[in-house]
């Protein structure tokens, strides 16, 4: 078995390794042996043609155009497509997905970036936050939508063990499913497998994109199917203002004539040309994202007529993928393109032992870049404060404390359309720390019709509704 494998490597170009491989004492041996097996050898070549390149240019932007999203009231079929949204959840046919593979070693937790407590006055762990979403939802229709929790390596056994701890946040855990995103091997930039240690071939996670493949590769994609599920809503762990299962999104996303029903995506404004942003863009009428860094400055700066950015709509990494689109998209990985980022790794070497390589190639997949291959995808416009309040960062933007100032001004919003009197600053900002629960209202309707409101907010007033 071990010659084989050193004779693959060679044929594979990897003769380094094949000489590791063999030179090993064999209890190390074979669990590199191993290790090396379960990246998919056969898939190398593919791999090291684009870490070996040239870094690509930028791409040409002629033909980009600016792309058309529907307001953020849904427009003129915004009634319908609340009515369709609710009668999908209903029927049981729209699922959740969110990706959390990511640690939170940024924000200073030892552990899975969903285990972090979020909430302004609760603190409640991400985790907990959406799971509560999922709790009201299924009181609202009387229907459990199903879970789809993608994982790391990194923190997959962490991940399980804190939703068993919590009792799975009160959800059915035949309704979870939990699973370990893919990964890539690190290469040098002569394409040349890298180790980790003197056993462990050295591997990142393949991206957000990935997130695709892992459905399919873990069974949650049958799954779905077997549920009878058509639709699933995509998003990242770390924006507790994300609304799991938005009955206007689905809605808008599922109805015929104003969207395809394959993907469609949720949009912020963007404001300020240097915002470090990604940004929908469409060429030969396919829509995809350009990233800030290669969206040109005149292209970055260009106006509407109105004065807005011309290419204002900022992606925030939340959408909705039909079931049947999915299952098309991943019969092959290679739909999505392979994204090369040079990185600093942490490298084993024989002489030297653990080392910081400067030079190392990571490759990934986004999954917005599935969007090229949708009919006629959908982008809904959304206020800020209503749906994006990430936490990247331990301090100064998009850091917790932001986050939860973000959080409370919705809450203040919500409660001030409900004809609550709230207490602002001169600043403007509210005078007071108010959190919604999910089970009261997940948006400022749901709260207007909710009994037992406070008619004001007193100054200074820490209050959970």
């Amino acid at each position: 078995m071990i010659a084989a494998l050193c004779a693959r490597l060679r044929q594979l170009g990897q003769p380094a390794m094949a000489g590791h491989l063999e030179a090993l004492p064999p209890p190390h041996q074979a669990t590199l042996a191993a290790r090396l097996a379960a990246l998919d050898l056969e898939h190398l070549p593919a791999l090291v043609e684009p870490a070996c390149s040239a870094p690509a240019p930028p791409p040409d932007a002629a033909g980009l155009e600016p792309p058309v999203a529907v307001p953020a009231a849904g427009g003129p079929d915004a009634a319908r497509a609340r009515a369709l949204g609710a009668d999908l959840l209903a029927r049981g046919q729209v699922a959740a997905f969110v990706v959390a593979g990511g640690q939170g070693t940024r924000l200073g937790h030892d552990g899975p970036k969903g285990e972090f407590p979020a909430t302004p006055l609760t603190e409640r762990s991400l985790f907990a936050h959406f799971a509560a979403q999922l709790r009201a939802s299924r009181a609202r229709t009387g229907v459990a939508a199903p879970w789809y929790v993608m994982t790391s390596p990194d923190n997959d056994a962490r991940t399980r063990a804190f939703f068993k701890e919590n009792n799975h946040f009160g959800l059915d855990p035949a309704d979870v499913f939990l699973f370990e995103q893919g990964e890539l091997p690190t290469l040098d930039a002569a394409g040349r497998l890298l180790l980790a240690d003197a056993d462990r071939p050295a591997t990142h996670p393949n991206g957000h994109g990935g997130a695709l493949m892992a459905l399919r590769d873990s069974g949650a994609l049958d799954d779905l199917v077997r549920r009878g599920v058509r639709h699933l809503s995509y998003f990242q762990v770390d924006n507790p203002a994300t609304r799991v299962l938005d009955p206007l999104f689905i809605g808008l996303h599922a109805l015929p004539g104003v969207s395809s029903g394959e993907m469609a995506a949720k949009v912020v404004v963007k404001t300020d040309p240097a915002e470090r942003v990604g940004v929908f863009g469409c060429r030969a009428g396919r829509l995809g994202v350009v990233e800030y860094s290669d969206l040109p400055a005149d292209l970055a700066r260009r106006r509407r007529a109105d004065g807005g950015l011309a290419f204002s709509a900022a992606n925030v990494a939340v959408h909705l993928l039909s079931v049947d689109f999915l299952a098309r998209v991943t019969e092959d990985a290679e739909h999505l393109p392979l994204h090369r980022a040079v990185k600093v790794a942490t490298v084993w070497d024989a002489a030297r032992g653990l080392v910081d390589l400067p030079g190392a190639i990571k490759l990934e997949r986004f999954v917005f870049d599935a969007l090229g291959w949708a009919e006629a995808p959908l982008l809904l416009e959304v206020d800020r404060v209503e749906a994006f309040a990430p936490i990247k960062n331990a301090d100064g933007v998009d850091s917790p404390a932001t986050s939860r100032a973000l959080l409370v001004e919705r809450a203040a919003r919500w409660l001030e359309a409900a004809g609550v009197a709230v207490p602002r600053r001169p600043d403007g900002a509210p005078d007071c720390t108010v959190e919604i629960l999910p089970e009261t209202a997940q948006d400022a309707g749901e709260l207007a019709a909710a009994p037992g409101l406070p008619t004001a907010i007193a100054r200074g007033a820490r209050v959970v509704i």
